[in-house]
């Protein structure tokens, strides 16, 4: 089973983690255990989004197991995690076995602050692009989900389906993420992502 981690921190943005987490998690519906989705925070405590949604993770830093993939998403209270010590280290230790990591919308500045997107190719949410330029190794790209290595950026707040559907193809094929676009009735073309 792949595993798949969600950073979420205090004043994230509920579609920037939901969204993903939707997507990803159908496809247990259709290739069952296919994928086990977490969420992960800091501390096992409450956590407040942005629009009020109180979450509570799966997994605290310390406990969570290695990973598959990790999702840094954005929103309010990256202002605050992207300066933090303890999700970069999260992250970094995370990075040496991780097949991906991505973002959504402003969580690009996560990584960008930790020097993780240093002479690739990224993007985030459209009116934080000359912010995300003023990391002058980056080259910003105005696309919904932009791949460099082993590092994928999506665009904002609802980008993260995208994200989700590109994951998928890449793990299980066209035809598969085709297949989860359909139940979940959302227009995409996975070919073009």
């Amino acid at each position: 089973m792949i595993k798949i981690g969600i950073l979420i921190f205090h004043q994230v943005e509920e579609m920037d983690f939901v969204a993903p987490f939707e997507v990803l998690s159908y496809s247990n519906k259709i290739k069952e255990d296919s994928l086990q989705v977490v969420l992960i925070a800091e501390k096992l405590e409450l956590i407040q989004a942005y629009n009020g949604m109180k979450i509570f993770p799966d997994y605290s830093f310390a406990a969570c197991p290695n990973l598959d993939i990790l999702i840094v998403p954005g929103g309010k209270g990256r202002l605050e995690a992207m300066h933090n010590p303890k999700i970069h280290e999260f992250i970094l230790h995370q990075s040496k076995q991780i097949q991906y990591i991505a973002s959504v919308c402003t969580g690009a500045f996560i990584l960008a602050e930790m020097g993780l997107l240093d002479g690739k190719k990224a993007t985030t949410h459209h009116s934080a692009f000359a912010e995300l330029q003023a990391y002058h190794t980056i080259t910003v790209e105005k696309a919904k989900v932009v791949r460099d290595g082993n590092i994928i950026t999506s665009a904002g707040v609802t980008s993260g389906l995208e994200l989700g559907f590109y994951i998928l193809k890449n793990l299980f094929g066209s035809v598969f993420a085709k297949e989860v676009a359909t139940k979940i009735e959302y227009a995409v073309d996975i070919e073009a992502l």
